[in-house]
């Protein structure tokens, strides 16, 4: 298949696979929008309004945000000018109803590419716990394999890092129990439609991209 032709792209894999990483990398190589529904409700709790208040609170219990909130910002964001040369929806779908449902938005899927990362129990948990983020910027870190050059300040923008509420211990543990028991099943559901491709995430950055990109040419 030519690169041109790849329009719509799903990213799956557990919390701390390394989703948002590699989501950056293929939209950037196929030239299509990179469509993070955490990263946007992530922006949208930073402001003050009832939404935002609601959305802070399922994520602070590394609970899923309701199907309602998340459409509507879906479709909100495949109407910018960005979208309209293909898209990659980065750990989104998160179950089968969803699914369903956006394949009704995005019409046929036969175009779909569906990449599942998979890693470790021991090795997400290793990888959220010591992630910390810009407050002004968002611009990621790992303690042991991204630390930043000064502690607790963003190398980008000098702003604090932080820990998410999400990426202690407590929260990871529920993520992944809500993972295993609401997404996992997906992979099963994209397998039969033949959709799927399984990638291995336990390596370095390039390396899973690596093998991501022999798919995309």
């Amino acid at each position: 298949m030519k690169l041109s032709k790849i329009k719509k792209i799903i990213l799956l894999g557990p919390p701390g696979s390394g989703k948002g990483t590699q989501a950056k990398k293929i939209s950037q190589y196929c030239k299509i929008a990179h469509i993070s529904t955490g990263e946007i409700l992530r922006k949208t709790i930073n402001k003050k309004s009832k939404l935002a208040k609601s959305i802070k609170s399922f994520m602070n219990k590394g609970e899923l945000v309701p199907d309602s909130i998340i459409f509507s910002i879906i479709r909100r964001r495949l109407k910018e000018a960005d979208s309209k040369k293909g898209f990659l929806f980065d750990g989104f779908p998160r179950n089968i109803d969803q699914a369903i449902t956006i394949e009704k938005i995005l019409g046929s899927g036969s175009d779909i590419k569906v990449f599942n990362i998979e890693v470790k129990t021991s090795t997400l948990i290793k990888r959220l716990s010591k992630r910390r983020v810009c407050r002004d910027c968002g611009d990621t870190y790992h303690l042991e394999f991204q630390p930043p050059k000064k502690d607790k300040i963003c190398n980008k923008c000098g702003g604090e890092l932080y820990q998410r509420d999400d990426d202690k211990p407590a929260a990871i543990n529920n993520r992944l129990r809500v993972y295993n028991k609401q997404s996992k099943p997906l992979i099963q559901y994209y397998r039969k439609k033949g959709f799927l491709i399984s990638i291995n995430g336990e390596g370095s950055e390039s390396r899973v991209f690596l093998n991501i990109k022999k798919y995309l040419i």
